[in-house]
């Protein structure tokens, strides 16, 4: 079996695929979406984030528990629970403040990814993984600043392709990160049963010799 360096293991793993599930069925809903009710889109994509960040401050408790990664899931939820905040307070309703609220949320959120896959994580496959979610949310970010010119039919799919985005990468990460501990159990099962038993010798008992 391959050996898995346990520092490579992301503990909170359940959290990426419950935020995985999360994100592609909201994804799905906003890109097959026909609505064309501002109010109601902008209120559905903030009770979205907020659930998010509370997803991810529920990760962030884990963490700071393990003392593994809790800085990064702090991060994670605090962009979404301010972008939700935002959409509730801040947008009025107004298309346009709804459209630069969401892009600066989707370019933060891209940058933060990107940041944590160069510094902050260590195994290949999961570096890769927030590095393509980062890229894809810079570049849908600007896209989506770019959407005023359009429907609001059409921002809301650019949003939910970036959601479905962040649904299957999220759902990879946390799938990579169980199958790891799986396998470190495993390896961690083999190595106690492969381990010497200490035997006890038994005392060689010395026969006197004899003398005549």
């Amino acid at each position: 079996m391959a050996h898995i360096n346990r520092r490579f293991i992301d503990k909170h793993w359940l959290v990426f695929i419950l935020r995985g599930v999360l994100a592609g069925i909201f994804g799905g809903l906003m890109l097959f979406n026909g609505s064309s009710n501002t109010e109601s889109i902008l209120a559905l994509m903030s009770v979205f984030l907020l659930f998010m960040g509370i997803m991810d401050s529920v990760g962030a408790i884990y963490c700071s528990e393990k003392k593994h990664g809790w800085f990064n899931a702090v991060i994670d939820a605090l962009i979404d629970i301010l972008a939700a905040l935002a959409l509730l307070f801040m947008s009025n309703n107004n298309l346009t403040n709804g459209v630069i609220i969401v892009s600066i949320y989707t370019v933060a959120s891209g940058l933060i990814d990107i940041f944590h896959g160069f510094l902050s994580t260590v195994d290949p496959t999961d570096r890769f993984i927030r590095i393509l979610a980062g890229v894809c949310g810079c570049i849908l970010g600007i896209v989506i600043l770019n959407a005023g010119d359009f429907e609001l039919t059409i921002f809301i799919r650019f949003f939910g392709v970036y959601m479905i985005i962040v649904g299957v990468t999220s759902l990879i990460y946390g799938v990579h990160n169980r199958s790891q501990e799986v396998e470190d159990n495993i390896a961690r099962k083999e190595a106690r049963n492969k381990s010497p038993k200490k035997t006890l010798k038994k005392p060689v008992k010395k026969v006197a010799k004899k003398t005549k």
